[in-house]
């Protein structure tokens, strides 16, 4: 049986009491109203409730078509459906227009009364769930859900809040794994174009001859194989933010073609003659100096100035040492709901050696480490030492050769341990470094590492 509360404004008392009977008979609890002015009172009281407005068109102090904006604003997310003893056809299209659900002649609406009310009752409980899921997603992926109040991380917040209500395009600065998609996401759901798509693409993780048919599609017969016409991801993200994590990996033809781009807001795809337009808000991060890589000729100039619009730098969890307990507690209680485990919290040994690690995988290498800690707990126990991995165990820090404790010289070392560790299999070392496979092989070659 239906249920969900239903508001009636109508003058006539008699027709209106016969109505909520017949309405009160298929489960909906009812609210009454005789004007204009005591109904917007009831919808204002009772908007998170009523489902339906069910509203007369004449009344003492009002007409219903012109009352229709007044009703949505009191309740968006509830249905009207107007009824009139002498319906007009502009009436009823003006009424449409504004934003009705339906426009009943009260001479033959008997016998459809009950089924238009159920489909505009079904429709405003869709609208409920909808609006709670994306309040659901928005308060996952908000500014105020990053966890942490190092100085770093605020100030990063800080500049992120400030530009994420206009179109300006944002790079992302920062190491692998310290939350740069996490920022990407937060500035898309502060942003006008938060009920739009947000598509991320990491660069790395295509090979470099597929990357640009899949960011900008392409027209059939463009290439053998190409049996259909294929929209690319900047289609997709049309109206809403394009994420691309990693563009440092972009080849320069692409970046020439993704630079026409950001300038025109359109693009021309393989197979095309004709440009394809979008309406793109772009946010890129990338853990490489750009600037440097621009200079050197291996990332072209215009398009970095043209993506540095505004920067900002997000700290990797190295310099935010203070919020390692707070992350990690985080991630515990995390894993063992998921693993149905009472696990009350973290020794006093554990955090000090969490906090004394340097981090070069950042929160994601953080966060890898406590599901796997999660895993080998006893369940209703502190979290102990030992069930962190080995580097954990003596002093609370990694022990390493040499004396160099550069933030590359930490993670060539890191690289190297989980290659003898998972004794060369690249994939899986990129799957724990969180990082794509074109990402680590740059990173060997760069540190000697290949072998």
């Amino acid at each position: 049986m239906p249920t969900g509360t239903l508001l009636l404004i109508d003058d006539e008392a008699r027709l209106r009491q016969l109505l909520a009977q017949v309405l009160e008979l298929e489960g909906y609890t009812m609210l009454q109203a005789p004007d204009a002015y005591r109904g917007l009172a009831l919808l204002a009281a009772h908007a998170d409730e009523v489902l339906v407005v069910l509203s007369d068109v004449k009344l003492p102090d009002g007409h219903g078509v012109e009352l229709l904006p007044r009703y949505r604003a009191a309740a968006p997310l509830a249905e009207v459906v107007l009824l009139t003893a002498f319906g007009t056809i502009p009436d009823g299209v003006k009424a449409m227009k504004l934003g009705a659900f339906d426009y009943l002649t009260k001479g033959d609406f008997e016998q459809q009364l009950v089924v238009v009310v159920e489909r505009a009752a079904e429709k405003a409980r869709l609208q409920r769930r909808v609006a709670e899921l994306e309040k659901r997603v928005g308060q996952r992926h908000s500014f105020e859900s990053m966890i942490g109040e190092a100085p770093a991380l605020r100030r990063a917040q800080h500049l992120a809040r400030q530009v994420a209500p206009t179109d300006s395009t944002v790079l992302l600065e920062g190491p692998t794994g310290a939350g740069k998609e996490l920022f990407a996401q937060a500035l898309h759901e502060a942003s006008s174009r938060k009920s739009k798509p947000f598509v991320a693409v990491n660069c790395s993780a295509f090979p470099k001859d597929l990357l640009e048919s899949e960011l900008f599609g392409y027209k059939k017969g463009a290439f053998t194989g190409a049996l259909t016409d294929k929209k690319g991801l900047l289609e997709e993200a049309t109206g809403g933010t394009l994420f691309l994590d990693e563009i440092g990996e972009l080849e320069l033809n692409v970046q020439a073609k993704f630079l026409r781009v950001l300038e025109m807001q359109q693009f021309t795809k393989l197979g095309d003659t004709k440009p394809t337009s979008v309406n793109i808000r772009l946010v890129a991060a990338t853990n490489r100096n750009l600037k440097q890589e621009a200079a050197e000729g291996r990332f072209r100039p215009d398009l970095y100035y043209r993506l540095s619009v505004f920067t900002i730098l997000v700290p990797s969890l190295a310099e935010r040492p203070t919020d390692v307990p707070v992350l990690a507690a985080f991630f515990l209680q995390h894993f063992a709901a998921r693993l149905a485990k009472r696990l009350p919290g973290l020794a006093p040994d554990t955090i000090a050696a969490l906090q004394a690690y340097p981090w070069p995988g950042n929160v994601r290498e953080l966060k890898n480490v406590l599901e796997r800690a999660a895993i080998l707990a006893p369940a209703g126990e502190l979290l102990a030492l030992e069930y962190l991995p080995e580097e954990f165990q003596s002093g609370a820090r990694p022990v390493f050769a040499g004396d160099d404790d550069s933030l590359r010289a930490l993670e060539a070392k890191h690289i190297k341990r989980l290659m003898l560790e998972l004794q060369g299999s690249k994939p899986e070392v990129a799957k724990r470094l969180g990082i794509g496979l074109t990402t680590l092989y740059r990173k060997l070659q760069e540190y000697g590492l290949e072998e």
